[in-house]
């Protein structure tokens, strides 16, 4: 796991962190406004949603008991009026705040209509009081009537006030649904966006988890089963390859020996000589390829110690520089850092060669350039990342065609005409020997990047048995 992907997963994980915890925050503020509103939402609430109901029909009570009370000047009837008035009194006197600070009355407006009523209702019962004083004989003409004015428009007006505290209670009741409403709605709205946010984190967490681990490990799987079969196709054509060259070697041993002995008696023989010289070339060129499918089937252990790519590098310039054809194809090497590889520096060189014959060649025209060049880098090996020095050879031709690729790495594949189609093989083999990977980059008609990947010198001692073995014997 790299640092980049470390530092995109923990800042996702952050963020799936933060919004899930801001989402409990606005849960919890959301539920602590419901908790309070169902706290106002008791039987005291209710009970004070039917105050203005409750205050008007005592009302109506206490006015009819004075009427009768005016129109029979009965004792008993005054009695009634007087207890009716009292408890009436009592009740206003418990849900105006002035006289109850624990009311039950939460609205502004309510307490103040209480206090109105308080007061008014003293008013009323002074009127009340005062028609009780009058020593006047029961109502018998409609004129008597007229000292219960005062006493109707005080208990109108009661009446009235009555009304407006219906109607402030109304008020509150609108105000209450209102802001249960409000915090339900963002109950809704904290729970709707908390759970989109988290599910787009969550896929996003999924995604980020798919490109970085799942894709690569697939891709690996894939590549790995691929080389695996390559290898155990390799292996058994190898020691197949390694039988016929053995069979192939010996008879052509008995050949080489007997064209000697005839070379020697037909010198005087123009014609015989010719063939016989084209007969040893083939001979030869036999025994190169019996050499290569040798080396191919059973490649020797590297020898490695302790090499400067730049130096490699230029070594190898010096050897092939001289034999290209000058003005046709440029061969440099680009300046590099200086890189330390544990490494058998002659089969190193031989890889490097092939590739730079593979890249001359392709170059049509016989006009373009070959560079080589070694820079620092990191990437997987072995499992891990680790840093590497990368030995390029880069040619300007015509790239490698798509069919080509599929077997660019098979055994005696080929489009040479003349060539075995094992040096590609051979160096793959070698450069993995060495714990590296040879790869490249390739597009038609610009040309073809083949890329050495070697552990620097302090990664390959770290891991290479043969090395510390070495290490201590210095010591």
């Amino acid at each position: 796991m790299n640092k980049a992907f470390q530092l995109r997963l923990t800042i996702l994980i952050g963020a799936i962190g933060c919004v899930a915890f801001l989402t409990l925050l606005g849960l919890h503020s959301s539920f602590q406004r419901i908790g309070r509103l169902e706290r106002q939402l008791t039987k005291n609430q209710f009970e004070s949603f039917r105050l203005a109901e409750e205050f008007q029909s005592k009302l109506r009570l206490l006015n009819n008991s004075i009427l009768r009370y005016a129109a029979t000047r009965e004792p008993a009837r005054w009695e009634e009026f007087k207890g009716a008035s009292e408890a009436l009194d009592r009740w206003i006197d418990s849900y105006d705040p002035a006289m109850n600070p624990k009311s039950i009355v939460t609205s502004k407006r309510e307490r103040e209509l209480f206090q109105i009523i308080n007061h008014s209702y003293d008013g009323y019962m002074d009127a009340a009081k005062a028609i009780h004083a009058n020593a006047r004989p029961p109502i018998t003409a409609g004129g008597n009537f007229k000292e219960l004015d005062e006493l109707d428009a005080l208990g109108n007006q009661l009446l009235q006030l009555g009304d407006e505290l219906a109607e402030a209670h109304r008020a509150t009741e609108e105000i209450f649904l209102s802001e249960a409403n409000r915090s339900l709605d963002n109950l809704r709205k904290f729970i709707t966006v908390g759970i989109v946010i988290l599910l787009m984190l969550t896929a996003g967490f999924g995604w980020l988890l798919y490109r970085d681990l799942v894709a690569p490990l697939r891709t690996k799987l894939v590549h790995s089963e691929m080389l695996l079969a390559r290898q155990e196709k390799l292996a058994t054509l190898g020691t197949l390859a390694a039988g016929i060259a053995h069979e192939v070697r010996n008879p052509l041993t008995s050949i080489k020996a007997r064209l000697y002995t005839l070379r020697k008696h037909m010198k005087s023989d123009e014609t015989c000589s010719t063939d016989i010289s084209v007969i040893g070339d083939e001979i030869a060129r036999l025994e190169r390829i019996v050499q290569e499918v040798l080396h191919f089937a059973r490649p020797s252990e590297p020898r490695r110690k302790i090499e400067r790519t730049d130096e490699l590098l230029r070594d190898v310039h010096q050897l092939i520089d001289l034999s290209v054809e000058k003005g046709s194809v440029q061969l440099s090497v680009e300046p590099g850092p200086e890189l330390h590889v544990f490494m058998d520096a002659a089969l190193i060189k031989q890889v490097v060669i092939n590739l730079v014959r593979n890249g001359i060649e392709a170059i049509e025209a016989g006009a373009g350039s070959v560079i080589m060049r070694g820079r620092h880098s990191r990437c997987h090996l072995g499992g891990r990342v680790r840093e590497v020095a990368v030995l390029e050879v880069i040619d300007s031709g015509a790239g490698i065609a798509p069919e080509i690729e599929k077997r660019l790495f098979d055994p005696f594949f080929t489009t040479k005409e003349v060539g075995t189609g094992l040096g590609l093989s051979i160096a793959a083999r070698i450069v993995e020997k060495h714990g590296g990977l040879l790869q490249y980059q390739t597009q038609l008609g610009k040309g073809t990047t083949f890329g050495i990947i070697l552990p620097i010198a302090s990664e390959a001692q770290e891991h290479d048995p043969a090395t510390k073995e070495l290490a201590v014997g210095a010591a």
